[in-house]
């Protein structure tokens, strides 16, 4: 076992919905796929088992029963404001006017079947975490159990994960990791994530938490979650930026990530 844990992103709550409704077994089932996917990257030959364990949150984030009118509205404005400050990173609605209800339907007719789709798990499951303070700390409670369990040498996350480690480790100081890797992050996501930070960003900058011993940021040039896909004009501390370009289509799977070649010569002195 080589000692990694893996924190999962966007859009995995149907693997709780498969499991029966069990985190355990929805991070079990992710653990096996994230093996898979990252033996592609590390040569093939005999399977193996990478991952300790991925942390899994998505069930966290997940809507339960409808609450008030007053809930549901706000619920409904913080996905629009996250769709809205997406759709400026990608250099669209920069004159935004009317209701941001009105611009995002727009939004969302406008844009192609791809990005569409990967809009709707993104804004909700990103404006949840980021407004619900409550879920946010469940969120991060998850993933520290998980680091605190396995001790890892090596944290891999993807996506709105990469966001809930970065956090998490900074309000666990106990926390410990050689190296965190970070895929496809929207962690320097202006009028999104970046400014909503906690801890809050110094002067316009983040840092590495004080618990991460080395920070690889790997992400794909065109894929629309990590905007800016470089994270060095956002936060001091990174050791290693990798820009791929892994798929026009497949742009933010952690399929893609995982197996991708650059990934490998970080991990390769945690295999032996």
């Amino acid at each position: 076992m080589a000692g990694i844990v893996g924190v999962h992103g966007i859009g995995k709550y149907n693997y709780y919905v498969n499991a029966g409704h069990s985190a355990a077994g929805a991070a079990e089932a992710m653990r096996a796929k994230w093996d898979r996917y990252l033996h592609a990257a590390c040569g093939g030959g005999q399977p193996r088992t990478y991952f300790s364990e991925v942390a899994y949150f998505s069930h966290l984030l997940h809507e339960g029963p409808p609450g008030s009118a007053r809930e549901a509205a706000a619920v409904a404005e913080a996905r629009e404001r996250v769709l809205a400050g997406w759709a400026r990173n990608l250099g669209l609605g920069e004159h935004l006017t009317g209701a941001l209800k009105s611009f995002t339907g727009w939004l969302l007719d406008k844009l192609d079947g791809r990005s569409a789709a990967f809009a709707e798990l993104f804004a909700p499951e990103v404006a949840t975490y980021l407004t619900d303070q409550g879920k946010r700390r469940e969120a991060q409670r998850a993933v520290a159990e998980v680091i605190r369990r396995n001790r890892p040498k090596v944290v891999i996350a993807h996506s709105l994960g990469s966001v809930v480690a970065y956090e998490t480790f900074w309000a666990n100081p106990d926390l410990r990791a050689d190296l965190l890797i970070t895929l496809g992050s929207p962690l320097g996501m202006r009028n999104v994530v970046f400014e909503r930070l906690l801890p809050a960003p110094i002067n316009g900058r983040g840092r590495r938490p004080e618990g991460v011993g080395r920070w690889v940021n790997i992400a794909d040039k065109d894929d629309i979650a990590a905007i800016p896909p470089d994270l060095g004009g956002s936060f001091t501390g990174i050791d290693v930026e990798e820009l791929v370009n892994l798929d026009w289509i497949d742009f933010h799977t952690a399929e893609k990530y995982l197996g991708c070649p650059a990934i490998h010569p970080h991990l390769r002195p945690f295999l032996a």
